[in-house]
């Protein structure tokens, strides 16, 4: 009764950061060098620097990608089957990570893929009264349609929605993906988190030109770039198909491809005349990001699309599938074009036009830098401590 009363009357003092004890679970924290896991170690670092307590419990390898922010508790797993083994899924939570996640005692669990993993702490937390936030990076119900099991996406579909519908907050990283769950029938309320990109390695002044020349692209030669993992799931299908596309029409282009993969060794088969420059990361990556003229990414399956945020930081127009991700970044006839998912004509038509079209590409790369200008680390991860807050006072 004091309590209702008193908050009531506005004199409970709210709950800070340093009162939070978050156990966050990952799928993948830092074994594998992607826009999630990177997303993840940043806001990390963020709460750690609030004053926020953290432990982070995820399958782990030895080496892994990156030095992990924060406590990092491995969970037992097994690699992913069928060709995909340099992932691992843990089973659930063992007693080894349950007994450190009773220890730590968290007052609130932040979950970041629904997997076994996943759930498993998400009923741990449920039966403890304990407060949940789920964070969606990946698009998993679309994965099965690139591996011909398109059969299987509606009941993943309706799995995802009991999961997410179970937490007391999904965070999300724009509107087209909180548009989409809600069409799913996710009731939970939504949050927004967005991503940064790190301006001061991202930006045009990271071209290159003779680094160009040392891979063989001309000056006045458009350079048309792939950035990510070189996974089927990443539309590379299509990426081939346009590439293919344009040399028949006979649009002067260079294929420059940055990253590895399990799909490397097709990839370079259906592109032949591609350049790999393989993994890069640091100033190596924004020198190879910002060497792009036109940034090309017909993939259907992110949430966000950090490699999109980046090559538009460095001031490089974007085409990109009309799709969760790319809608919330890319301006149509703006910053780049958005093109209908697996248009292989209407791919082509917007990258000829970038590519014969010097100042198009001058004037598009120029408004998508400046669109990139707010998108800031410190400022997109706040937004996900205010709901950790938010959550627990609605508790």
């Amino acid at each position: 009764m004091m309590l209702a009363l008193t908050h009531a009357r506005g004199y409970v003092a709210a709950m800070k950061p340093t009162d939070l004890r978050v156990a966050l679970f990952s799928g993948n924290y830092n074994y594998v060098r992607d826009g999630a896991n990177q997303a993840l170690n940043k806001l990390v670092r963020h709460l750690l620097d609030a004053g926020v307590q953290v432990r982070v419990y995820s399958p782990t390898v030895e080496p892994p990608a990156f030095a992990p922010e924060g406590d990092l508790v491995s969970v037992p797993a097994l690699p992913v089957p069928g060709g995909r083994g340099e992932y691992k899924v843990a089973l659930g939570l063992p007693r080894g990570p349950r007994a450190d996640l009773e220890a730590f005692a968290p007052n609130l669990v932040h979950v970041s893929a629904p997997e076994f993993l996943g759930h498993a702490a998400v009923k741990w937390a449920r039966a403890r009264g304990i407060a949940t936030v789920a964070s969606l990076h990946t698009r998993f119900e679309t994965y099965p349609r690139y591996y011909r099991l398109g059969f299987v996406e509606p009941p993943l579909i309706r799995l995802l929605t009991r999961f997410y519908n179970r937490v007391d907050r999904v965070m999300v990283p724009g509107d087209s993906i909180a548009q989409l769950i809600r069409q799913w029938g996710v009731t939970t309320p939504i949050g927004i988190w967005s991503r940064g990109v790190d301006h001061a390695r991202f930006n045009p002044a990271r071209r290159d030109d003779a680094w160009r020349r040392s891979l063989g692209i001309a000056d006045d030669m458009p350079a048309i770039g792939f950035l990510g993992r070189l996974v089927l799931e990443k539309g590379l299908d299509i990426f081939a198909d346009v590439a293919r596309e344009l040399t028949r029409r006979g649009v002067p282009h260079r294929v420059l491809v940055v990253g590895e993969g399990p799909a490397r060794d097709w990839f370079a088969g259906q592109v032949p005349d591609a350049i790999f420059t393989g993994f890069q990361s640091g100033d190596d990556l924004a020198r190879a990001v910002a060497g792009m003229d036109v940034f090309f990414n017909p993939s259907i399956t992110e949430t966000f699309g950090n490699v999109t945020s980046e090559a538009m930081a460095c001031g490089v127009p974007v085409v990109a599938a009309r799709a969760t991700g790319a809608m919330d970044l890319v301006v149509d006839g703006v910053t780049g074009f958005l093109v209908p998912p697996r248009d292989v004509g209407a791919y082509a038509d917007a990258i000829e036009r970038l590519a014969r079209d010097a100042a198009l590409r001058r004037a598009a790369g120029a408004a998508g830098h400046a669109r990139m200008a707010a998108h800031v680390w410190d400022r997109v991860n706040q937004a996900v401590l205010d709901a950790y807050l938010e959550v627990m006072a609605a508790r």
